[in-house]
């Protein structure tokens, strides 16, 4: 897992629209003692992303605008630098399972996730 040079703590990236959201599990991370950093969209998160290549994990929501969830995927498991990143889907959409289908994602988890699971996610990935 890829981890931050100076810390050496594991790179947690929350891929979340809803600001509250995504501030609350990136706060929640670096209590955990992760080093988290949210992106607001699909498209923000690649560009992140390919700047940086330090992200270990990427905790995905898969309904926002700019660029959702599934174009996020499709885009990184073709981007050979990116593609080996495990993905978490966090969603509150119906038929989860069915809808992730194709996604290769390392885990999914339907909102709302209860801190121990998401950490306990979190932990097995990291």
């Amino acid at each position: 897992m890829a981890a931050h040079a100076s810390d050496e703590r594991p790179t947690v990236m929350v891929v979340e629209d809803d600001t509250d959201v995504r501030q609350t599990l990136v706060e929640l991370l670096v209590d955990e003692g992760y080093d988290a950093r949210g992106a607001v969209n699909g498209r923000d998160a690649l560009e992140m992303l390919r700047s940086d290549g330090r992200t270990g994990l990427i905790l995905l929501d898969l309904r926002m605008p700019v660029m959702d969830g599934w174009e996020f995927r499709r885009q990184q498991r073709g981007d050979p630098d990116l593609s080996a990143i495990p993905v978490v889907v966090m969603s509150a959409d119906g038929s989860l399972e069915r809808k992730t289908e194709g996604m290769a994602a390392a885990a999914v988890l339907a909102k709302p996730v209860g801190l121990d699971h998401l950490l306990a996610t979190v932990q097995r990935f990291c």
